[in-house]
């Protein structure tokens, strides 16, 4: 398994824009996925995006497209998030993770098909 670090949270005003960043412990001789998800107080953990590393696909949940944008500096095992017009529902703890590409599931954005796990980076929208 991997290691996943996640940094770039914080507290912003509803409008307002954050970027979060995971870097990636190592690279892969396999095609990966790497995810964002998110999890508010008593919800679900809710996939957000995806990114196919080392490609362009990328994939979004349809309450942040137009919002947020995934993308990836493989130089630096590193893929983002960058969150522009956060609204307070966006407030959640951001959890990158990371799984084996499957060419049937594409990058899914169910947390049970993903394998590691960073520690999170609290998102906070007032």
């Amino acid at each position: 398994h991997v290691q996943l670090v996640e940094s770039g949270g914080g507290a912003v005003q509803a409008g307002g824009s954050l970027k979060l960043t995971c870097t990636v412990s190592r690279k892969s001789a396999s095609r990966r996925c790497i995810a964002w998800f998110r999890q508010g107080r008593g919800g679900e953990r809710e996939g957000v995006a995806t990114i196919v590393l080392g490609a362009n696909a990328t994939s979004y949940t349809d309450s942040v497209k137009g919002r947020f944008t995934i993308s990836q500096d493989n130089a630096k095992n590193t893929v983002y998030l960058q969150m522009n017009n956060l609204k307070a529902e966006d407030s959640a703890m951001y959890y990158c993770a990371d799984t084996l590409y499957n060419p049937l599931l594409k990058c899914s954005r169910v947390s049970h098909n993903y394998d590691s796990w960073g520690q999170g980076t609290q998102v906070t929208v007032s």
